[in-house]
């Protein structure tokens, strides 16, 4: 009989040390206020042949933007975009030029590695 009384108080002493709610209380939630930002951004290198950009709007709950990128056929694709939380991401994609494709190919045109070497200056 001492026995189970032992093992019941055992048992009792167990279940009172872990808490009730393992997890504990849900983590507090913090919403943050939206926040309007612009950026804007191009490259346009002639020598390697890049010509991209983008730009984007924000008033903190509907952005708006556009991005255009120089295709490898010769075309200009352009994609106006806007996005929220209700309608998603609406985007109209343009193209201007027409597309080229050459009748013969020539070896890819490759670029030696520029490497830096400074002198040293003595004083």
């Amino acid at each position: 009989m001492s026995l189970k009384v032992a093992l019941l108080a055992a048992m009792v002493g167990a279940a009172l040390a872990f808490p009730s709610d393992p997890y504990g209380p849900p983590h507090p939630v913090y919403k943050h206020e939206p926040m309007p930002y612009n950026y804007a951004y191009a490259v346009n290198d002639h020598y390697a042949g890049t010509d991209f950009g983008h730009n984007e709007d924000s008033d903190g709950n509907i952005v708006k933007g556009s991005y255009t990128v120089q295709l490898p056929d010769g075309r200009k694709q352009t994609v106006n975009y806007v996005a929220d939380h209700y309608n998603g991401y609406q985007a109209e994609v343009n193209y201007y030029g027409e597309a080229q494709y050459p009748h013969e190919y020539g070896p890819p045109i490759t670029f030696k590695p520029q490497a830096y070497h400074p002198q040293p200056t003595y004083h």
